[in-house]
């Protein structure tokens, strides 16, 4: 089912007879689960047309590197084999997504895309609407609501948002019906860049390649499945139990194909709420209010990547306190190279730069002590979006910005005054300890430090609350 909130025309041009039906993949990378792809299947079936699917290899996304590309070809190869098996072509060009989009629109009867909602993906689609000569019809297939059905405005909490959300989720809550595409078009001649493998389709880009791949993430939906059924038979009855401890490994890793839409939020949803397990509720709330006011965020505030961004009293008290004094004070270079006095920073700094994920609860963490450590709040804000955006593979996206907005004061309400962050909420070592056994989980990551300390005690006053 596909419901109409999700459906938006972003040109006024009307259809016109041509060769094929365009699907314009780029966020949504994935054959299931995917309303833009099946949207498409439906409109080539009813013209009576072949579908044809192309994705735009860019060398020049923001702050992507070795790593994000590797994985994300990992998963474009499964697309392509999938979409193969479909009877379903797929171009990948080796250009800006949206001139590609334009060329290959020259002979399409009409164009459909998924949807993006950062700065980047918007300048994309905006472009092709206005440089394609027939319908650009945009499906949203990357959360459960629709952004616009959820809310028409910037929200200020994920309290706000869930109100409005759990009135319309039982809508939205249905599973995809997938359609055979009538003519084959796999067959289909068109100049297509090789990702039959994926490192030698690395090997002929120019990129970033200061961070490697990972080895303990492979991309595509065979193993966001297999990560999936992991969670769901190990781990998930206990998830509220143990979800903030880092020493568990209690989380889903699904982030990372969430943002390569190499898995559907929706798909994932609706096989957690077939288990009838304790922690559903738990876990939704993860899946669907937090990351889906992430998509809020972003797609609202156009500031969503600055320290302008953030709420009104955080820029405030935050600007108030800029002179206060600093015990330590580090560089970027210090940071990045995890050479701090706190071994459970530096712990979380290494797990995030060699496995290319860093626990929830650690990076909250981080987040507050880069602020605590850097000269100026702005300078601070700069800081860890470089960091989570240079390793995270789940970095770059409207998750990764509002987590660092959030241990600057977004979402979250004013607490007691502390040095240094005023009223934003303030997060110690004390704290951690509270929650598991932090001394464990810098062991487990810290063992290049010839001599790992645990951070001093610390006022635990204002610090985070269960």
């Amino acid at each position: 089912m596909i419901q109409e909130e999700r459906i938006k025309a972003l040109n006024r041009h009307s259809p016109r007879k041509r060769d094929y039906v365009l699907y314009w993949m780029q966020a949504s990378q994935r054959t299931e689960c995917n309303h833009a792809l099946e949207y498409a299947v439906m409109q080539a079936n009813e013209r009576k047309e072949p579908l044809v699917v192309y994705f735009g290899l860019t060398d020049t996304y923001p702050e992507a590197n070795e790593r994000h590309y590797s994985f994300m070809l990992q998963g474009l190869k499964e697309v392509r084999l999938s979409l193969k098996d479909r009877g379903i072509a797929m171009v990948v060009r080796h250009d800006s997504p949206e001139r590609g989009a334009v060329e290959l629109a020259r002979r399409a009867s009409i164009a459909v895309c998924d949807r993006g909602y950062l700065r980047i993906q918007k300048q994309w689609r905006q472009y092709a609407a206005e440089h394609i000569e027939c319908p650009l019809l945009q499906v949203e297939s990357d959360v459960v609501v629709p952004v616009e059905a959820a809310s028409e405005k910037e929200e200020y909490s994920a309290a706000t948002l869930r109100r409005k959300l759990h009135r319309i989720l039982p809508i939205y809550l249905k599973p995809m019906e997938e359609r055979d595409a009538l003519i084959d078009s796999s067959r289909s001649l068109f100049d297509s860049y090789d990702i039959t493998d994926s490192s030698g389709a690395i090997s002929g880009l120019t990129i970033d390649r200061s961070v490697k791949p990972v080895h303990g993430f492979r991309g595509g939906i065979r193993e966001a499945k297999v990560q999936l059924e992991d969670f769901i038979n190990r781990k998930l009855d206990s998830y509220v139990s143990s979800r903030n401890d880092p020493n568990a490994d209690n989380l889903s890793n699904l982030s990372p194909y969430l943002h390569f839409g190499q898995i559907s939020p929706l798909y994932i949803a609706l096989k957690i709420i077939k288990t009838g397990s304790p922690s559903i509720d738990a876990f939704l709330e993860e899946l669907l209010v937090r990351r889906e006011l992430s998509m809020n965020f972003v797609h609202y505030n156009p500031r969503y990547d600055s320290f302008d961004g953030l709420p009104e009293w955080a820029k405030r008290t935050l600007s108030e306190h800029r002179h206060d004094y600093r015990a330590f004070e580090y560089s970027l270079e210090e940071l990045e190279r995890a050479k701090t006095h706190d071994s459970y920073w530096n712990a979380a700094q290494k797990e995030m730069a060699v496995t290319g994920k860093m626990h929830g609860y650690m990076r909250m963490y981080w987040g507050k002590k880069i602020l605590e450590w850097s000269a100026r709040p702005e300078e601070a804000d700069r800081r860890a979006l470089y960091l989570n955006n240079k390793y995270e593979l789940d970095g770059r996206d409207p998750n990764g910005f509002t987590g660092v907005a959030w241990c600057f004061g977004k979402h979250d309400r004013p607490w007691a005054n502390h040095p240094i962050f005023g009223n934003v909420r303030y997060m110690s070592a004390n704290g951690l300890r509270r929650k598991f056994d932090a001394e464990r989980y810098a062991l487990k990551y810290g063992l290049d430090n010839s001599q790992p300390q645990s951070p001093p005690e610390t006022d635990a006053e204002n610090d985070v609350q269960d």
